[in-house]
Order: structure tokens, then sequence, then C-alpha cells
């Protein structure tokens, strides 16, 4: 299974996410997930916060064209991202793979 898929809503992407990082960055896939390093701590829902903030910035989007499907409370979680098609997203994120 990829790390993202096509809807009709824009793109669904798997993500596992490492809080209390020193800053916020793309580490790599992990086995179906893209595997984030997140600089807020899993609490009061700021980690989440960070996660839509991060990428946002790094797809040159909104932040209300992200939005969280599922994982709210684990680091497993699903983002529908809108505005972009899965190759964009996927080139975005990884440049190099």
């Amino acid at each position: 299974m990829n790390w993202w898929r096509e809807t009709e809503e824009g793109v669904v992407v798997n993500v596992r996410v490492v809080p209390r990082a020193p800053r916020s960055l793309v580490q790599g896939l992990l086995g179906d997930a893209l595997k984030i390093r997140l600089a807020a701590p899993p609490v009061e829902g700021k980690a989440n916060t960070e996660l839509v903030r991060f990428l946002a910035g790094a797809l040159d989007l909104h932040a209300g064209r992200i939005q969280l499907l599922a994982g709210a409370t684990g680091r497993n979680k699903r983002v529908l991202i809108q505005g972009l098609g899965g190759a964009a997203v996927a080139t975005k994120l990884l440049p190099d793979g």
C-alpha cells in the first residue's frame, strides 16, 4: 500500500508522527506511512496543530486545506490535503523518493 491515495475530496496521506523533536521535518517513509517529526508535545492538540502548520508550509497551502481525518490522539494519523494532486504532494514532501 502506498502512503498516499487520491480521492474525490483530495489526497489522503498516512502519517506517523514523532512529537517533541528539535524541529519539524519529514524523516522519510515508515512502512505505508510518511514519518514526520514534530517540534511540539503531544498534549492539548499541540502536535496536531503543528502537523497541519508544517504540512501547509511544506505544500505551500493554506492550513484550511489540510484536515485531520483520523488519529487525533495517536501517532498514526490520516490527513486530507485539498488543492494538490497526489504526485505533487509526494514530490513536495519526499523530493528524493
